[in-house]
């Protein structure tokens, strides 16, 4: 039975973390503002700024992060292997627009993720979904929002736990994507939902409603809205990780050994000395001592006359 194997790709240090963390938590509150903001707060009396306001700020956040994760190990090789994978999702995005939520790119950015690290997974989330906007004329509000979420996608893909058997890391695979495809609609209903208008009581925002009011009612609206595609979404994702998960994640994995992602181990002298035993340091010693002390032999020493 084999363990299944994990190259970070990006590695990620303390302060990149610490960006990432601060990234989510401004993501959350883009995202969730409408739930705990009250009747007289500025967010609602600006309400219908706040997707621009938010559209402005987080791209700037989100090229912080990035610039924290390139300092953790982002090189030629790294930018290459982005490159490749954005353009495979950008190319395979439009595939699925108007189709009822198929969308192959979550299988490619989650198995993506688990083959090459979290790092390289939230940047491939963010970098990919700018990259198809861009391809399929997607550019507006919504945007900024898509990137966090799809970074965060990425980021769970690639911290997931490992796994003995390729069976069961494809079911782990399976069970994330079908978790994460559904968040994903949910999230990204919050960004226009407090500014659609005509909606029925039942499915309308409420400023200043207790949070949980408006927490059923956005669960409400989700469930009549997009849940017809967020659930063919996550299906289709699930499918396809079935499918062709093992020989994706061979390839991807393969391809980073090739790259030597990980950077290589060198010993120099010093290393060694220090990591000899006592024993073996203090024989070579003085051995070397004796060597060096011992007078040469002369003739009379040899009993020559």
């Amino acid at each position: 039975m084999t363990v299944s194997t994990r190259v970070t790709a990006v590695r990620m240090g303390p302060l990149t973390w610490l960006a990432v963390g601060l990234m989510t938590a401004l993501g959350l509150m883009a995202f969730l503002w409408p739930l705990v903001a009250s009747a007289g707060s500025a967010a609602v009396a600006h309400a219908s700024d706040a997707p621009l306001l938010f559209a402005l700020i987080i791209p700037v956040l989100l090229l912080v992060v990035l610039a924290q994760v390139s300092e953790g190990g982002m090189d030629a090789k790294t930018i290459a292997m982005l490159g490749v994978l954005s353009a495979v999702i950008a190319a395979l995005r439009p595939l699925g627009g108007g189709a009822a939520g198929l969308e192959p790119i979550w299988a490619i950015l989650i198995l993506s993720a688990r083959a090459l690290g979290p790092g390289f997974g939230f940047s491939l989330g963010a970098i990919s979904l700018f990259a198809s906007a861009l391809v399929t004329g997607g550019v507006g509000p919504w945007l900024p929002f898509q990137m966090i979420a799809a970074a965060w996608v990425g980021l769970g893909a690639g911290l997931l736990p490992r796994t003995r058997g390729h069976v069961r890391e494809l079911a782990m695979l399976c069970v994330y994507a079908t978790v994460a495809c559904l968040v994903y609609g949910l999230l990204m209903n919050l960004w226009f939902w407090p500014f659609t208008t005509s909606l029925p009581d039942q499915l309308a925002y409420n400023a200043g409603a207790p949070a949980i009011d408006n927490l059923s009612t956005w669960i409400r609206f989700s469930l009549v809205t997009s849940l017809g595609y967020d659930i063919p979404r996550a299906i289709l994702s699930v499918v396809v990780i079935a499918v062709a998960g093992g020989p994706i994640l061979h390839v991807l994995r393969r391809m980073a050994r090739k790259a030597a992602f990980e950077p290589s181990v060198t010993f120099t002298e010093s290393d060694i000395a220090e990591q000899a035993p006592a024993s073996t340091l203090a024989t070579t010693t003085s051995g070397v001592a004796a060597r060096t002390t011992t007078p040469p032999r002369t003739g009379t020493d040899r009993g020559e006359q």
